[in-house]
C-alpha cells in the first residue's frame, strides 16, 4: 500500500507534457544550428555584426550588443550585414521551418 496523497501512476497531464516537451522542436541542437545561425532565409539571426561577426535577429538587438560590446565604436547601422539578402532562398520546400510544432520522428 502506498502512503496517503502520492499516487501510484503518472497523471494524464504529466504524461502528456513529457510527449510534448520530446516531440516538439525547440530549436536546440543540429535541427536548430542553421536557424540560430541565420543562413539560411528561415533563420532568426538576421543582421551580423561587422567587428566581431556576432548575428542578431533585429536592430535594436545589434544596438544592444554594439553598445555593450564595442562602445568606443560609432554605431553606423548601414555597415550591418544583412544575411537574409545576402544569401539565395532554400530551394527545398519541403524542409521544416524553425520553431513549427510536431515531430520529426513519424
Amino acid at each position: 500500500m502506498t502512503g496517503k496523497a502520492k499516487p501510484k501512476k503518472h497523471t494524464a497531464k504529466e504524461i502528456a507534457a513529457k510527449v510534448d516537451a520530446a516531440l516538439t522542436n525547440r530549436g536546440g541542437g543540429k535541427a536548430g544550428l542553421a536557424d540560430r545561425i541565420g543562413k539560411e532565409k528561415g533563420g532568426h539571426a538576421k543582421y551580423e555584426c561587422p567587428h566581431c561577426k556576432i548575428t542578431a535577429p533585429d536592430i535594436k538587438s545589434m544596438q544592444i550588443h554594439h553598445d555593450a560590446r564595442h562602445p568606443k565604436l560609432p554605431f553606423e547601422e548601414d555597415k550591418l550585414t544583412n544575411l537574409h539578402s545576402s544569401t539565395p532562398a532554400p530551394v527545398e520546400a519541403s524542409k521544416p521551418k524553425p520553431g513549427i510544432r510536431g515531430s520529426l520522428k513519424k
